[in-house]
């Protein structure tokens, strides 16, 4: 007993940490906090009734066994017209009272679902493509002017009390877009696009997750939304827009080098050189990310360094080609990609 609580007591002190990164019950947006609303709601209701019949439970066992008690002593027992009229009038209201219950439950969760797509009649939105691939996130901002349009990979910046338009597709099978801080969860479908929106009303790093089976490495395919003032986060897309910083030192330049010279450039991107693969994330702000392989570790130079010389070791499965890069030239390499800022 002592042993399973240990792990148990690990567990909540580990989803306590997490509690504001990544937790329905701890809104950071108008909609998530009309479904926190209904979660509490349908919690404090349904437990007072779960109370109650147990309490009712309990009360009658207790009386039950005191009649039994009392027929062992008699020949014969029958109830009487005044208890059974009392019996069916009890299990009347138990009935009509449960179906205004459900009813007004219904209700509740019908009013929810329309006060949450309301939100997509505001003026002025964001509109924002997010892809899902094994396993990662592509992010797309859409503008009607393309050198406007900014791709980047696994983390998404929003800026505060502004409506997003979510447009989710799928590259291959179907993943969910979650972001539980924000709103609920949104599947995406391989060859459809589907429709959602999201807002955040305070500042904050919110934590995202694929919410449907995707594959082994489907638990590794988090991506952060990155809520900020309208001025932060229009400085910050000015220099997403911007193409890759030009190496300025001689272990920088000797990183870009080794990255154009080998197969990293047939996957990946980094615009303003000559790096143009559309299959794998886009790499020309990599620097100022957070994480790497969809956050499944944190963006420092020894997990980077891990990741280009063994990405199977840390996301096994993952469809990263192991990159044949000798010791002289990874540490260059390393240097290039965290300048990418």
């Amino acid at each position: 007993m002592k042993r399973a609580a240990v792990p148990a007591f690990a567990l909540s002190v580990l989803y306590g940490c997490a509690w504001h990164q990544q937790s329905a019950l701890n809104p950071g947006g108008p909609q998530a906090a009309k479904i926190d609303t209904l979660w509490w709601s349908f919690f404090w209701l349904l437990g007072v009734i779960f109370i109650i019949v147990m309490t009712v439970l309990l009360l009658t066992l207790t009386g039950r066994r005191a009649n039994m008690e009392r027929e062992a002593l008699e020949v014969t027992h029958k109830a009487s017209p005044q208890t059974e009229s009392q019996t069916r009038r009890i299990v009347t209201g138990a009935t009509i009272i449960t179906i205004l219950i459900l009813f007004v439950l219904i209700v509740a969760s019908v009013g929810t679902g329309k006060a949450i797509a309301d939100l997509g009649f505001k003026k002025n939105p964001l509109t924002i493509q997010v892809t899902g691939n094994q396993w990662w996130w592509e992010i797309q901002y859409i503008n009607g002017d393309a050198s406007q349009t900014l791709v980047t990979a696994n983390e998404m910046h929003i800026p505060v009390g502004r409506p997003v338009q979510i447009l989710g597709q799928s590259q291959d099978v179907i993943h969910s877009f979650w972001v539980p801080n924000l709103h609920g969860k949104r599947d995406l479908i391989p060859s459809r696009t589907t429709n959602e929106w999201i807002e955040a009303d305070q500042p904050g790093a919110y934590r995202g997750q694929c919410a449907e089976f995707c594959g082994l490495q489907h638990a590794h395919m988090a991506l952060w939304v990155i809520a900020e003032p309208e001025d932060r986060f229009d400085a910050w897309m000015r220099a997403q827009l911007q193409p890759a910083a030009s190496p300025s030192t001689q272990e920088t330049i000797r990183g870009q080098q080794v990255f154009l010279n080998n197969a990293c450039v047939f996957c990946h991107q980094i615009r303003g050189t000559t790096a143009g693969g559309q299959n794998a994330p886009d790499l020309t702000h990599f620097g100022s990310r957070r994480g790497i392989a969809a956050n499944t570790v944190p963006n420092t130079k020894g997990n980077l360094a891990g990741w280009i010389v063994d990405p199977q070791s840390m996301k096994p499965g993952n469809h990263m080609a192991t990159i044949a890069v000798n010791s002289t030239d990874l540490q260059p390499l390393v240097d290039y990609l965290e300048s990418l800022k």
